[in-house]
């Protein structure tokens, strides 16, 4: 059965995978410069230092803070300084005590889970640093989860640790990572060890970056030619309004998978919108059930004009509209009032109606559907008209 499968579309499935850092990030060059700015005096020093990542889902900051630290690691050992680093979720982790215990449990991994309070395991890790001469830089994910619960007290012992005993090393350098505002969740005492100014912010992706990503993972995750221009443009346009990469390459696997099932050897634009569907569909029965009778058959139109195609232009869904209203016994409207049905569709999300730029000849409108296959789309429609 395995051998009858076919001929995948991916080479490195892996690469797609949420956990994996690429080799370099895309478009987060500036967030790099700024940590490296940062953190420079713990390798060059010996100096601890403190940082808050902030920004929306999907916008990079756990791979970018994980791609640092590896960086960080080999430019110490280069110079003859330990460095090593240690990343906690805390959406997993939301108490003191897993925190703690999951940092001891990276120098060692079979150490008891229970029976040892915060202070000793504090101070285990403090001999265990000392023992191996090296500086750890601990990066809290979500950490506004931990405060949340448990509040900010573990923050400032680790940002104190240093201070335990007089003329020791700094040990311990911290990174927070935070959708939120984690300088509203800290107590002054905490808040004094950090610094506005060490605040890294990750802003949403725009869709040429998006492209740029995706066409990164394609070449690390695909076949030579496993995906056409037009599949790579679409997903990006779809991840757009969200900014978020996480779902750019989501979507990107999914349609592979879907290419897969079918046979195909390469994805196309019916793949990346059936795996948008599937990812997170925008488009809901709500949406289209407030649409009235020539929304719908201008929808009716677009789908049909679009299937095969990762975008049409105006010209195409005004024909296709015609014929649906002919098809329905309805008085197809004017070209004016014909566009305004493609800017109702476009704020409310189910289409993107954009001036068309670079590489199409002349000035027109370039419709995308953006949330469901086309075929998928006529079907939902149809129905409704016909149910009417």
């Amino acid at each position: 059965m395995w051998e009858t499968a076919g001929r995948s579309v991916f080479k490195d499935q892996r690469t797609l995978s949420f956990d994996y850092v690429p080799p370099k990030l895309v478009h987060r060059e500036a967030q790099m410069k700024k940590l490296i700015m940062l953190y420079r005096p713990v390798v060059e020093s010996n100096f601890a230092q403190n940082a808050v990542l902030t920004g929306s889902v999907g916008t990079g900051k756990t791979a970018t803070a994980k791609r640092f630290c590896m960086d960080l690691k080999d430019y110490a050992e280069k110079r003859q300084k330990a460095v090593d680093w240690v990343l906690v979720n805390c959406r997993q982790r939301n108490s003191e005590s897993a925190v703690v215990l999951q940092i001891v449990n990276h120098f060692q991994p079979n150490f008891p889970d229970r029976g040892f309070s915060i202070t000793e395991m504090l101070r285990i890790l403090r001999k265990d640093l000392e023992k191996r001469k090296v500086h750890l830089l601990v990066v809290l994910d979500e950490a506004d989860m931990l405060l949340k619960r448990a509040g900010s007290d573990i923050i400032y012992k680790l940002t104190r640790f240093g201070e335990e005993k007089v003329e020791s090393k700094e040990l311990v350098s911290l990174m927070l990572i935070s959708q939120k505002n984690v300088f509203d969740m800290l107590d002054a005492s905490s808040t004094s060890t950090f610094k506005r100014t060490n605040t890294v912010e990750f802003g949403k992706y725009t869709t040429e970056e998006l492209r740029d990503i995706v066409d990164q993972r394609a070449l690390l995750a695909l076949q030579d030619d496993a995906i056409d221009k037009d599949s790579v443009d679409l997903i990006a346009e779809v991840s757009s309004e969200w900014g978020d990469a996480r779902f750019a390459i989501e979507i990107l696997e999914k349609a592979g998978m879907l290419a897969d099932e079918e046979g195909s050897a390469r994805i196309n634009v019916e793949h990346v919108r059936a795996a948008k569907a599937e990812a997170y569909s925008s488009v809901t029965e709500s949406k289209l059930t407030g649409l009235d009778q020539h929304q719908k058959l201008a929808l009716l139109a677009i789908s049909r004009a679009s299937k095969g195609k990762a975008y049409i232009m105006t010209g195409e869904a005004e024909k296709a509209y015609k014929v649906a209203c002919e098809e329905y016994d309805e008085k197809a409207r004017a070209h004016t009032a014909f566009w305004g049905l493609m800017k109702d569709l476009d704020a409310l999300g189910v289409v993107s109606a954009k001036k068309s730029g670079p590489g199409i000849s002349g000035k027109t409108t370039v419709i995308t559907l953006l949330d469901i296959p086309a075929k998928v789309l006529e079907q939902k429609v149809r129905q409704m008209l016909d149910d009417e």
